[in-house]
């Protein structure tokens, strides 16, 4: 008859020129019926997240075989994306239409979504099936957001899946100088987190300081005509 059994994980660190590795030992103990105390163990090591620039990426990519996941959600990932990648967004659309869903949703559309161009998302629960179904858990894949904090988050939720060979850009594409990979889209790499009314702030800025300089120029050149058009109180 099987003894009850207790885990006890351990866990060692090492280096090599490889980079850093985590070596995870797990053992359980028990006491059987007969009195014998029984041990199993499991060792698994697994890479620490790899955190490279947009060059080292393309190394990866070319050298190494790494597989590209885009993270990011559909507007974004339409607006531009690297060639040939896989689309697995972290966070998808909330349509979701309970009341307190729909006040979030209107602030939210009236803000972030109006100056930033946003969309209103929630967390993907399908996001590590939808990444197992793709790829297996000895894939070497690297991961691509506009900022580097989704993919981030993405490589926490893989590792605890089991995913050992992950990588991520560091701050994301946006930091990628066009050229650097070979993208799809309407804009550059960079530019595709950038939306809403903040993409004419520096046109709008324009205008209104051409506006006021000729107004001075104006006021400053014809006095009395500025005097007929703008009547002081």
């Amino acid at each position: 008859m099987a003894g009850i059994a207790s885990p006890s994980p351990t866990a060692l660190y090492f280096t090599s020129n490889l980079g850093t590795r985590r070596l995870k030992a797990v053992s359980w103990s028990g006491k059987s019926v007969s009195g014998n105390v029984t041990r199993r163990r499991n060792l698994r090591v697994a890479a620490e997240v790899k955190f490279v620039n947009a060059e080292e990426a393309k190394q990866l990519i070319a050298t190494e075989g790494y597989k590209v996941v885009d993270v990011r959600d559909k507007t974004q990932f339409e607006r531009a994306h690297i060639k040939s990648c896989h689309h697995i967004p972290l966070f998808i659309f909330n349509e979701d239409n309970d009341l307190g869903t729909i006040v979030k949703r209107t602030v939210h559309n009236n803000f972030s979504g109006l100056f930033f161009g946003l969309p209103f998302t929630k967390l993907n629960p399908e996001f590590v099936k939808s990444v197992r179904n793709e790829f297996s858990q000895d894939s070497k894949l690297l991961l691509v957001c506009q900022e580097g904090l989704r993919s981030a988050a993405a490589a926490s939720r893989l590792e605890e899946a089991g995913y050992d060979n992950i990588a991520c850009v560091t701050s994301g594409l946006q930091s990628v100088k066009p050229g650097t990979f070979e993208s799809v889209g309407s804009t550059e790499l960079q530019n595709a987190g950038k939306a809403g009314l903040i993409t004419i702030q520096g046109k709008i800025s324009a205008v209104l300081g051409t506006v006021l300089v000729c107004a001075l120029l104006f006021i400053t050149f014809f006095p009395d005509q500025a005097e007929k058009l703008f009547p002081s109180s």
